[in-house]
């Protein structure tokens, strides 16, 4: 498939906020994207499975009542839960970005073990320290091959991209922590870790690790691969411009580290045809 015949969708409800700066980084790399409210595709369903990949954005979805994520996510599988299905049986690629990532947690897509279940088997909890956090953060690529979003880059890559939550401390329940975490490395599921600049583990320490997520967890992939969900924002770190330090440096590249996820998604779609 040509890059320009590719059709994103990026699904919107009450509360997003971060859909406009995603589809800005997509149209950029040369694909179309669409922003479309939820209601809409409940209206059609069958309207979900004509796009090539989906894309929950960031925000603070219906407010964030009950848990983060919760509510849009419990909505989705009601309405639109037969579709998902069918959408990722396709192997079509699907990117959960902050809340988004919330959300397929909450939905059972992520990490979805024996495939999706009916209750979440991990939560992205309230962070600690508590309070909602802004932050350059840097992740490290661990992903063996499996994860198609990052295939393009090479293993122990570390990614300078911003967070932007409260509720992104990563957690399995503390009786299946061990084992749980052992099938997540089994399965070739984790793919980013918080780190320090040198790409050494954060190890839990505030602020490298910003939230306390358990093995410093930043972002996982389904079994398959085809379904990524992370807490930093890529949006935030697309162009040079968006950087931290550009003005302390002479010399930037045309694009940040955000655009690898965004590239990696389009080039699976390339392939795939």
């Amino acid at each position: 498939m040509k890059r320009e015949e590719i059709k994103v969708l990026l699904m919107r409800v009450g509360g997003t906020n971060c859909d406009k700066e995603t589809q800005r980084a997509i149209q950029d790399l040369g694909a179309q994207a669409e922003v479309i409210h939820i209601n809409k595709i409940v209206r059609n369903k069958q309207l979900l499975l004509q796009y090539d990949a989906l894309v929950f954005p960031g925000g603070f979805s219906y407010g964030d009542y009950v848990r983060a994520g919760a509510i849009w996510a419990k909505w989705t599988i009601a309405k639109l839960g037969k579709e998902i299905k069918q959408f990722i049986a396709e192997e079509k690629p699907i990117l959960g970005i902050c809340n988004g990532f919330q959300v397929l947690v909450e939905m059972g897509v992520l990490p979805a073990f024996d495939g999706i279940s009916e209750y979440p088997e991990a939560a992205l909890a309230t962070n600690s320290p508590p309070g909602y956090n802004c932050r350059w953060v840097y992740i490290r690529h661990e992903n063996r091959g499996n994860c198609v979003f990052i295939q393009h880059v090479p293993r122990n890559r570390v990614l300078h991209i911003p967070v932007a939550h409260s509720e992104g401390r990563f957690i399995f329940p503390k009786e299946k922590e061990n084992d749980q975490l052992e099938r997540l490395l089994e399965n070739d599921q984790l793919v980013f870790r918080y780190c320090h600049p040198d790409g050494k583990p954060a190890e839990g320490e505030y602020p490298a690790n910003p939230n306390g997520s358990f093995h410093d967890i930043a972002g996982i992939c389904n079994p398959e691969g085809t379904v990524l969900g992370l807490m930093p924002h890529p949006e935030r770190a697309f162009y040079w411009w968006q950087q931290p330090d550009w003005t302390r440096k002479k010399l930037l590249p045309q694009y940040g580290d955000g655009k690898t996820i965004f590239e990696g998604m389009l080039r699976y779609v390339e392939r795939r045809g």
